[in-house]
């Protein structure tokens, strides 16, 4: 339990072993943490819990610390299961205590532990006192679940803002000023990218509708990750950044390859983007972090991708980044399609229409090479990437 701002705590768990999360879905180079907060005021109010496999010390602690029964309300500002997973056997202590979410999060809530508890269901405005400050909802729907919103705590002026403007970053150190700066943000974007991309038109209004309730934010406490203090409303100037079809102007070559000619074609490719003056990365994917990857693709204006054929398709790996791509409906962004084949060469034509499902604007045909590329074919390509630099300097 740590004293973060006048009568508010950190009551939250530090996860330094976890390397995936959401299953298989995310990597976690750095663990993560689950933030829990408690308000000691006049009534006392315990803002979400922590991922089910830590409820026993989450709910020893509490009562070592301030006893369950003194516990006036639970807020819950999202239903998953690293948010609210030890709900269930906190509640077995104290079925009465009322517990304030939004409409979808007590529908949620009973889907998830088929529960009837004291719901009490809030929308954006509606607040609680609790004798020197006010806990004020605010709905933060599909940023990223349905149910999720955040609660400004009014006297303290803190916002415990949830999944927003969160990473997946274990420290000793609670707050922003205290860590590394290229780490924090590195986890910061990689968060942003792999998660919120797709409800970017959200945060922007989100961002909007915050800043008119035009209440001083002197803190920013997420769910996940280090608390901003220092300067808070930078990480949100970074979102608005973020959620406005974000490039850095660079290019992200990602290919697979079974014998090495579509990695000799990715090579060449970059070489001829580099003589244009533009950053490359390049980027096997079956060997690299799933996560890492999209963030690069985030950051670019250009994506190159390309896979030897086979089956009639591209290589397995290839085939689930281009899913995740889709999913994440990057704006913005243009592409091309190479590859190299033996005998059929379809992965070219299926990555182009990849691309076009994801939103990804094809710029120039695609390149493939039958069986190992000469010297000549590596200059054409080579040329194909000055030629798609240029046109990306064009525009």
């Amino acid at each position: 339990m740590k004293k973060i701002k006048d009568e508010i705590y950190w009551v939250g768990v530090r996860d330094w072993e976890l390397r995936k999360f959401h299953g298989e879905e995310y990597t976690t180079h750095r663990g993560s943490s689950y933030n829990s907060y408690l308000i000691k005021d006049e009534k006392i109010a315990l803002v979400d819990t922590v991922w089910t496999p830590y409820y026993k010390s989450f709910i020893e602690e509490l009562d070592n610390n301030i006893g369950l029964d003194n516990i006036d309300l639970i807020v819950v500002n999202h239903t998953e299961q690293d948010h609210a997973g030890s709900l269930e056997y906190l509640m077995e202590k104290i079925p009465d205590v009322p517990i304030y979410c939004t409409e979808k999060g007590a529908e949620m809530i009973k889907g998830h532990f088929h529960k009837e508890w004291n719901f009490r269901t809030v929308k954006t405005g509606d607040s609680v006192d609790l004798g020197k400050n006010k806990l004020v909802f605010v709905e933060m729907k599909m940023l990223h679940w349905p149910d999720n919103m955040a609660t400004y705590v009014s006297g303290a002026n803190v916002l415990l803002s949830n999944d927003a403007f969160g990473q997946h970053y274990a420290s000793s150190y609670l707050f922003n000023d205290r860590v590394d700066q290229g780490e924090l943000y590195q986890e910061a974007i990689k968060y942003y990218a792999n998660i919120l991309t797709p409800f970017s038109k959200l945060v922007k209004a989100k961002i909007k509708e915050i800043s008119e309730l035009n209440v001083p934010i002197e803190m920013i406490a997420p769910s996940h990750g280090i608390i901003w203090r220092d300067n808070p409303m930078q990480i949100v100037e970074k979102y608005d950044q973020w959620a406005s079809d974000y490039n850095e102007g660079t290019v992200t070559i990602l290919y697979d390859t079974m014998w090495g000619a579509t990695k000799k074609m990715a090579l060449s490719m970059a070489r001829g983007i580099e003589n244009k003056g533009i950053g490359t990365k390049v980027i096997n994917v079956a060997r690299s972090d799933k996560n890492d990857l999209i963030t690069d693709v985030f950051k670019s204006k250009g994506v190159i991708v390309g896979s030897s054929t086979i089956n009639g398709g591209v290589l397995n790996a290839m085939a689930g980044i281009l899913e995740m791509i889709k999913g994440l409906k990057f704006k913005d962004k243009v592409g091309a399609a190479f590859g190299s084949y033996g005998w059929s060469g379809e992965s070219i034509k299926q990555i182009e229409e990849r691309l076009n499902q994801s939103g990804i604007e094809i710029i120039s045909d695609g390149i493939k090479i039958k069986y190992d590329p000469t010297s000549e074919n590596l200059k054409e390509c080579e040329a194909y990437g000055e030629a798609f630099a240029d046109k990306i300097l064009s525009q």
